[in-house]
C-alpha cells in the first residue's frame, strides 16, 4: 500500500469508529506500518476529525519525520510492533464496554473474556489483562511488550484494549469484535450462560489458525 493510501485509510477507519461511538473526544489512537517506519494519529486529535496530511510519520528509531507530534501512547504501539513481526497496524481505544470489563473485580487476568462466540475466538482469541499504570507511564510499554509476544490483543486495566493485526482492516475488525464481546459479556453477567466449550474452541483454532 502506498503511503498516501495508508493516510486516507487511517482517516476513513478512524472516522468510522468515531461515528459509531467506539471512541470519544480525543481518546484512542491508530498506527500503520509503512516503508521505513509508521504513520500514527497525532496527540490530542479526535479520530473523527483527522487530516491525512498532518498524521505523524515516524522512522524506525521512533523519531518524528513529519506531521504533528504523535500520540503520547506511541510507546504502546511500538511495543506491539517490536514483539509482533507480522503486525501491520495497531489500534488502541477507550471503548466503553471493554473499559468497563477492564474495571471489574474478579476477572481472569490471563484471559479476560470467555469464548462467547466463534468470531471472538477467531479474531481475538486469548485476551490477557495488563496491570494498571498511570497514563503516559513508559513502564506500561514494557508490560505490553511482555504480553505481545504471545498475544495480538491485550486489555489495559482501567484503560482499554490494544490490538494488532496484519493490516489496519484486520486490527479494526478485531477490536470491534472485542468491544461487542465485552458488551455481550456484561449483558450476560450473572445469568446462566453457555459458552463455547474447549473442544469447540480447539476446532476453531484448527480451522482458522
Amino acid at each position: 500500500m502506498k503511503e498516501s493510501e495508508a493516510r486516507e485509510l487511517i482517516v476513513e477507519m478512524a472516522r468510522s469508529m468515531f461515528e459509531r461511538r467506539l471512541t470519544f473526544g480525543s481518546s484512542g489512537n491508530i498506527s500503520v506500518k509503512i516503508n521505513g517506519g509508521w504513520l500514527m494519529t497525532p496527540t490530542g486529535s479526535s479520530l473523527g476529525r483527522l487530516d491525512p496530511a498532518r498524521l505523524s510519520k515516524i522512522d524506525e528509531a521512533g523519531t518524528l519525520i513529519s506531521g504533528d507530534a504523535p500520540t503520547k501512547e506511541s510507546f504502546l504501539h511500538l511495543a506491539m510492533y517490536r514483539e509482533r513481526a507480522g503486525a501491520g497496524a495497531v489500534v488502541h481505544l477507550h471503548s466503553t464496554y471493554s473499559v468497563a470489563v477492564s474495571c471489574l473485580d474478579g476477572i481472569n487476568h490471563d484471559d479476560v473474556l470467555p469464548p462467547i462466540t466463534a468470531y471472538y475466538v477467531m479474531r481475538v482469541g486469548k485476551l490477557p489483562l495488563v496491570p494498571y499504570y498511570a497514563p503516559g507511564d513508559k513502564t506500561l510499554g514494557e508490560a505490553v511488550g511482555q504480553y505481545a509476544a504471545k498475544h495480538a490483543a491485550v486489555l489495559l486495566a482501567n484503560h482499554g484494549p490494544v490490538v494488532s493485526g496484519s493490516s489496519l482492516s484486520v486490527a479494526v475488525d478485531a477490536i470491534e469484535e472485542l468491544e461487542e464481546t465485552a458488551r455481550l459479556y456484561l449483558l450476560l453477567h450473572g445469568r446462566p450462560t453457555r459458552y463455547l466449550n474447549p473442544a469447540q474452541v480447539a476446532d476453531l483454532k484448527r480451522r482458522f489458525p
